[in-house]
């Protein structure tokens, strides 16, 4: 069974995390069902880049992005080569490391 190691964040996983995954599960749902709270404005629809994520071991494994998945992550903040959003990228075969970037950008919070 693959692991998804979420990486020390301040604010989600301070300590960072160890987490059994399901092959095809989304990483989001990986983290949910840890207690890693990765926000998610558009409720997993693809619609927003909240749960951006960066995969720094494991990218390679994943699943081709889209092309909507793609224009969506051209908006994220921090964007880099192995940047995901967590809703759409399903645990495939090989363990994963996952940075859950600083800062992202939300609507919802920024206009209140």
């Amino acid at each position: 069974m693959p692991q998804v190691i979420f990486l020390p964040h301040e604010e989600h996983c301070p300590d960072g995390a160890v987490a059994e995954a399901e092959k095809g599960e989304l990483i989001i749902d990986v983290a949910f069902k840890n207690g890693i709270h990765i926000e998610h404005a558009c409720e997993k629809v693809c619609a927003c880049t909240t749960c951006h994520v960066v995969v720094r071991e494991g990218f390679d494994s994943l699943e081709e992005s889209d092309e909507l998945e793609d224009d969506m992550l051209d908006k994220a903040w921090g964007l880099e080569p192995e940047s995901r959003l967590s809703c759409q990228a399903r645990v495939a075969d090989e363990d994963l490391v996952v940075e859950i970037p600083k800062y992202t950008i939300n609507m919802v919070s920024e206009n209140h």
